[in-house]
């Protein structure tokens, strides 16, 4: 794992026990410093008692939420190094070094941050406790890739990229395993971060090498305080670099393009990317308007980094779709069946409307909006949409007198059995929801899967 040897003798507070909060309890507990952790899930708690406990906390029978009666729980003694578990609600977090929290804590709302801020206890998360890090690791560079669509694809493009030209290299971040938990690279290596507004909002000191902003659309708006609160999130990125770094920024959309302005000075350090004007046949698993800008940005980073072009193109083109993401699954009676449950929101649904020319287009679940305005330009290749989940009636409604036909399937089996049965040689059947899952999934993954499962199970 990668730790610092700054964390002897520190203090920390670390809530949320999930992947990347388990990691940085690990991590930090190596480094030698001391941490009270607490996550309302027991499991999540009794799956890190193997690792060293002080106090007896950790041997014996787990804390039980503190009634709200129960005074703030005195400082735990910071002698002996090891982990204690600790509602975190009841603890008096004066002298701790910082307050670790996972990115899906509400900074806005949550008044655990609110109680460290007031005594002036740093807020921060696992990408932060990294770059605090980066001292003690081999000399190496961080590529950050931040946007609200396609920074998963970026990011595992630039991965592949860098595997394909012989570079050591990891990726982390808002993908994989956390970083914070696996082997530091040789020297020479780059760390391939993707990074969330909300990853962002808790990091304070990560000098990018190479920093990518790809686009700013509204998303997570509850978090924020409007749209020019989250745009302001993602400049941060660039905010955090050193002079000499390179800053590469798509200029598609207005907020995006404004950061890229309000960048201009760094002349030579600064390449803006556009979403056309490039060649995309050679590259199967990159097509559509959205891989268009999400290859020119690993293009960027790549030579920013000094690949060959031989080296680059060779990555691109043997390049496989992340799961969930435009993923072919399978092609049944000459029609194509595709994948892109991690399409949550309509502007990440677009560019694959926009990707194949026939679309039997499965859509819905927990919207985040009342419209589809954003898949508006490219509803002439929808031959048929089946609305499924939450906002199916709503979708409906939209969609009935702008596409050819629209079926209200209610779940996801159903569309796909609709589907299927309407779709001609040459069709595809899409995927792309538009929408979070949690209507009727665990997650996108999970509806990636049931969409798997439903067109395997196809007659």
């Amino acid at each position: 794992m990668i730790v610092s040897r700054d964390w002897a003798g520190k203090r920390y507070a670390v809530l949320g026990l999930a992947r990347s909060g388990a990691a940085t309890v690990s991590a930090l507990l190596a480094g030698g410093a001391t941490v009270v952790a607490w996550d309302s899930d027991p499991a999540k708690r009794e799956a890190l008692k193997p690792l060293p406990f002080r106090g007896g906390v950790g041997g014996g029978a787990l804390p039980q939420t503190a009634s709200p009666e129960e005074p703030p729980h005195p400082n735990p003694s910071p002698e002996g190094e090891g982990l204690e578990f600790i509602n975190l609600d009841t603890l008096d977090l004066s002298g701790f070094d910082a307050l670790v929290v996972s990115p899906g804590v509400p900074l806005n709302t949550h008044p655990l941050a609110a109680s460290a801020r007031a005594v002036g206890v740093p807020v921060i998360g696992d990408i932060e406790l990294f770059a605090r890090a980066r001292h003690n690791l081999p000399p190496h560079k961080v590529v950050g890739i931040t946007g609200t669509n396609g920074k998963s694809t970026t990011t595992a493009l630039i991965h592949h990229i860098l595997k394909t030209a012989g570079v050591p290299t990891l990726m982390g971040g808002n993908i994989g395993l956390p970083i914070l938990g696996q082997a530091p690279l040789p020297e020479g290596g780059v760390y391939v971060l993707e990074l969330s507004s909300y990853q962002i909002d808790l990091t304070q000191s990560l000098d990018c090498d190479v920093a990518v902003l790809l686009n700013i659309t509204p998303d997570h708006l509850d978090r924020y305080d409007g749209f020019a609160g989250y745009a302001a999130s993602k400049a941060r990125l660039f905010a955090m670099q050193s002079a000499g770094h390179v800053a590469v920024v798509g200029t598609g959309d207005e907020a995006s393009a404004h950061i890229a302005q309000g960048l201009a000075g760094r002349t030579d350090d600064l390449v803006t990317i556009a979403a056309s004007g490039i060649d995309q046949s050679r590259w199967p698993a990159l097509q559509g308007p959205h891989n268009a800008q999400n290859a020119q940005a690993a293009i960027a980073v790549a030579r920013a980094l000094g690949i060959a072009e031989d080296a680059i193109e060779a990555g691109l083109a043997s390049y496989a779709s992340l799961p969930h993401r435009m993923q072919h699954v399978a092609t049944r009676n000459g029609v194509a069946f595709v994948n892109d449950s991690k399409a949550t929101n309509p502007e990440s649904t677009a560019p694959a409307l926009a990707a194949f020319p026939r679309v039997h287009w499965i859509v819905g679940g927990k919207r985040k909006g009342d419209d589809l305005d954003a898949c508006a330009a490219h509803l002439d290749h929808v031959v048929a949409a089946y609305t499924i989940g939450e906002a199916a009636p709503l979708f409906y409604d939209l969609l009935k007198s702008k596409v050819p036909m629209v079926d209200q399937s209610g779940t996801l089996e159903a569309a796909v059995a609709h589907a299927a049965a309407a779709a001609q040689p040459g069709d595809t059947v899409l995927l792309s929801p538009a929408c979070a899952s949690f209507d009727q999934f665990r997650d996108y993954e999970a509806r990636g899967d049931a969409f798997r499962a439903a067109v395997e199970a196809l007659a």
